[in-house]
């Protein structure tokens, strides 16, 4: 038949003959004459059309017999609830709709020609599938219960889409095995009903079209758009991507539908009580009609008294219908102006508030007067509880992420370690709860396998003090000037001893510069130059042009130049947060290898801790090949951030060299969690030792030399026994395959320095890539440094 799916278990015949039956009966017991007259009457007429009892297979015949059809249903579609209620006649499953009432060929006109009825979220599969298990309900008696929620979606007049659900009776419906039905065993329903997925098997079971069915159903629609609009917007308000575009404008269909206005519109506004303001939500897409642009606005000056006495002091709905109006009364106070603005001609202002205060402000808007008022208001009643949950889960969300931020920026308790101190901390809550007394227990590990590496800025302190002598100077060089331009307009005794005084601190500075230098400049600009400076600045045009100049180049906080000592800070500040960076990301992959403890630290480079165990672990299996490539890991990664380091250097305001470091400890140690510190710590003074060398360690020189073993463009490996030797050489000699390194290999001692005696190193020199997009380039340090200065 035409408009039946193709692939359905049953053969459909539209027949009335079920009702015709009831009709018979019913003739022989009716007791009223004018009801069995009526009734005899109709059957009469309809023993004219033997189709409607034998069955109509063309849907397309259905328009022949509409009258009878009529006639014969009308006591089960009385005309006289036509224009109420939304009621048709149809085949199960599918979309052949006739003998419908008034209001819903009215619905239907309203959705426009080319809409099609589909029920939601039933593909063909279960469509077929539900067929079956109609055969198997009817036919066979079985009693599975597949009920669910049928919804049909149709736009109105307006494009609002409205939903409606079906309520189906099936009691004129008659189900007989065909031709090519299979009969279906006890050990078929059992398995089927645990494979309701599987429609290949439900079809193997019931082929296409080898039942029969002979009848039809009635459809009852109710208008539950509301009803469906709340439980969208609970969807959507657990979505945790609640903020992005897409859920916003579903948000606001969600309301379009509720109010039964196609361009509403939804703004949120923070209410923040400790500040008293209102602020804009962190999602930029967000509206916000009470701050319009706005990012923060006092919540006195923002709205009205009206609406503050409303909204914050008694926590209700303020409803503006005619905004116009409200502007004019109010002499267009910054909220009339900020919702005329954007188009508002009325709009509900709704508190988003908890037992304890308000949390925020939702705002729904029309672009027309009157149709949003204190009456339509009401229908927030049922679902702002859902959004307040919604909006204090976010804001505890929020909360628990500024947390989580604090714990990683602030605090050493690494993601790996975390198990630990989450166990040690639900012990602690259990004791407090039992007891009311609890202790966070020592947090310590031991057999742990230590891993430290640098990456040093050389010459940090010169350089920094290089910078300081060259303001310092530059700024005494600007006064000179200006205390020669004022000595040749006014030959005052004061300007030439000022003038001495700036010669007499350059000549120091000159010199050398110390710890004092910096504070003797300022203590002369305090007491003699500034002063002076406000003096010289009216004495003429040229001086006051000079005074202006020398003072823009001051740092208003400190009142000194800030320009290479600026350049400097901004070189190494960018060095150390991208080389953190760049280890922070490397780290991923690292924690691949094994789990391990992890901790870095920033200062004029950057340095980092590492720790690998079996205890660290929560029950992983240890192995020392997990040490080898987590040693194997640094070194790759340490001439990785040396690359970085230089590849930076191309845009930053000065240059810089850096030298790199790894030390190697071949024993065990123990590491506790300091709880004054907050942070990890060797333990005990046997372990003590490996903290010593690394202090010292980048200061110590190559025995019977003056040579410092950190070098620029070269890495050096510290360690004690032979075994650690071996070892990365193999390292070394595989990351020369990789480019990594190069064939500068030098195996030297170490002095003894206070505490450490017997340490070794291995230094090789880096091979550097001047392009970091290509990695097939390498050249040494000197070649580097060519390369940068070109």
């Amino acid at each position: 038949m035409k408009n039946q799916l193709q692939d359905f278990p049953l053969h459909i015949k539209i027949s009335f003959h079920k009702i015709i039956e009831q009709y018979k009966q019913q003739v022989e017991k009716e007791q009223s004459s004018i009801a069995k007259n009526y009734l005899q009457e109709v059957l009469k007429y309809v023993t004219s059309f033997p189709k409607l009892e034998e069955g109509i297979e063309d849907p397309d015949d259905l328009y022949k017999y509409k009258d009878a059809i009529r006639i014969l249903l009308d006591d089960l579609f009385p005309s006289i609830l036509s224009n109420n209620e939304i009621k048709a006649a149809t085949v199960p499953f599918h979309s052949i709709i006739f003998n419908s009432s008034n209001r819903f060929r009215k619905i239907l006109a309203n959705a426009g020609d080319d809409f099609e009825l589909i029920i939601r979220n039933i593909d063909e599969d279960m469509f077929y599938i539900y067929g079956c298990i109609l055969i198997l309900n009817q036919h066979y008696g079985y009693d599975i219960d597949f009920s669910r929620p049928l919804y049909y979606d149709i736009p109105d007049e307006n494009g609002i889409l409205k939903h409606y659900r079906i309520a189906l009776n099936a009691d004129f419906i008659e189900i007989e095995p065909g031709e090519n039905a299979i009969d279906i065993t006890e050990e078929d329903v059992d398995l089927l009903i645990q494979n309701i997925e599987d429609a290949e098997l439900w079809k193997k079971k019931f082929p296409p079209h080898s039942w029969n069915f002979k009848g039809f159903t009635i459809v009852n629609l109710i208008d539950v758009t509301i009803d469906d609009a709340i439980s969208e917007l609970k969807t959507t308000l657990l979505h945790k991507e609640t903020s992005n575009q897409d859920e916003l404008l579903k948000f606001q269909e969600i309301f379009q539908s509720i109010f039964r206005i196609p361009d509403i519109r939804v703004g949120f506004t923070v209410f923040n009580k400790r500040d008293m303001v209102f602020e804009r939500m962190d999602n930029k897409a967000a509206n916000s009609f009470i701050l319009n642009k706005e990012l923060v606005n006092d919540c006195k000056t923002g709205i009205c008294e009206a609406s503050f006495r409303k909204l914050i002091e008694e926590q209700n709905y303020f409803s503006i219908a005619n905004i116009d109006e409200y502007a004019k009364k109010t002499s267009n106070n910054l909220l009339s102006q900020n919702l005329i603005k954007n188009g508002v001609k009325s709009c509900i202002l709704a508190p988003i508030a908890n037992d304890t205060s308000l949390l925020g402000v939702l705002e729904i808007v029309s672009p027309r007067k009157n149709e949003l008022n204190s009456i339509n208001a009401i229908k927030l009643d049922d679902i702002l509880p859902y959004i307040v949950t919604s909006v204090e889960r976010n804001r505890s969300e929020f909360e628990n992420r500024v947390k989580a931020v604090i714990q990683s920026e602030c605090t050493s308790i690494h993601p790996s370690v975390l198990w630990i101190f989450e166990k040690e901390a639900k012990r602690f809550i259990k004791d407090l709860d039992e007891d009311g007394l609890a202790s966070f227990k020592d947090i310590a590990f031991k057999d742990i396998y230590p891993l430290y590496g640098q990456i040093d800025i050389v010459g940090s302190s010169e350089a920094r003090n290089c910078a300081i002598q060259k303001d310092l100077m530059h700024q005494l060089d600007l006064i000179e000037t200006i205390i020669d331009k004022a000595y040749q307009i006014e030959e005052l005794p004061i300007y030439d001893q000022v003038r001495f005084r700036i010669t007499e601190f350059k000549e120091d500075l000159d010199d050398n510069l110390n710890a004092s230098s910096e504070q003797k400049v300022f203590n002369l600009l305090q007491r003699e130059v500034n002063p002076l400076m406000d003096h010289l600045s009216n004495q003429s045009g040229e001086l006051h042009e000079l005074v202006v100049e020398y003072q823009k180049q001051l740092n208003p906080e400190t009142g000194v130049v800030y320009n290479h000592r600026k350049h400097y800070d901004e070189t190494v500040q960018r060095i150390n947060r991208t080389m953190a960076r760049f280890l922070d990301k490397k780290q991923v992959a690292a924690q691949k290898i094994y789990p391990h403890y992890f901790e870095r630290y920033k200062t004029d480079g950057v340095d980092h801790n590492m720790y690998i165990g079996a205890s660290l672990t929560n029950n992983k299996p240890f192995n020392s090949v997990y040490l080898y490539n987590l040693r194997l890991w640094q070194l790759g990664t340490m001439c990785e951030m040396e690359n970085k380091f230089y590849q930076l250097q191309r845009s930053t305001p000065i240059q810089l060299d850096a030298a790199s470091l790894i030390l190697v400890f071949n024993s065990t140690l123990s590491i506790r969690y300091r709880m004054d510190e907050k942070k990890f710590d060797v333990d005990g003074t046997y372990n003590a030792r490996y903290e010593i060398i690394k202090k010292r360690i980048d200061k110590a020189f190559i025995k019977n030399t003056e040579e410092r073993i950190t070098q620029k463009g070269k890495i050096a490996i510290i360690y004690s026994q032979s075994s650690d030797e071996r070892e990365y050489l193999r390292y070394i000699k595989y990351l020369q395959t990789k480019k990594y390194l190069g064939e500068e290999v030098e195996l030297l001692e170490l002095e003894d320095v206070q505490g450490v005696i017997g340490l070794r190193a291995i230094r090789v020199n880096i091979l550097y890539h001047p392009d970091e997009n290509s990695t097939d380039k390498t050249i040494t340090y000197d070649g580097l440094v060519d390369y940068l200065t070109k």
